[in-house]
């Protein structure tokens, strides 16, 4: 049986979070943060800054399109969905460094993070049953 510390462990090592995702964005740390998502919810929104790349398609084109020495994070819809999970199986199959955004795009949008689509940049929501929502105090 595993125990408790070497279960979390491999865990934490394997996937990430939103919080972590964007604090890692914005400290200008390198990673490539991979939309494993079908045309039509990318179309319809993603995270500012990911590249489009549905879990069918990884085999063929990630050796093409990202140098293998790269981070790679991948995300889908939402907890609920497990297309992450396929997405990060293709990119460790080819040797990438990997991990599995939890939460996925559901959560980066309910924690207030930059989304887009084609036209530009979405509205930012801030949703309070996710995260600690704090209002500015005049100085």
């Amino acid at each position: 049986m595993t125990d408790a510390l070497s279960y979390f462990s491999a865990k934490l090592a394997l996937e990430t979070d939103s919080s972590d995702v964007y604090a890692a964005q914005k400290a200008g740390e390198h990673l490539v943060l991979v939309d494993v998502r079908g045309d039509e919810a990318w179309t319809q929104g993603r995270i500012s800054g990911a590249i489009h790349m549905p879990y069918r398609e990884i085999a063929e084109r990630a050796p093409r399109e990202i140098d293998p020495s790269s981070s790679v994070v991948v995300y889908c819809w939402s907890p609920g969905c497990n297309a992450g999970a396929k997405g990060a199986i293709e990119f460790a199959k080819l040797g990438y460094a990997v991990k599995e955004m939890i939460g996925g795009y559901e959560y980066w949008v309910r924690e207030g993070q930059p989304t887009e689509n084609d036209e530009g940049a979405l509205p930012r929501v801030f949703d309070a049953q996710v995260m600690v929502v704090r209002t500015r105090v005049a100085g």
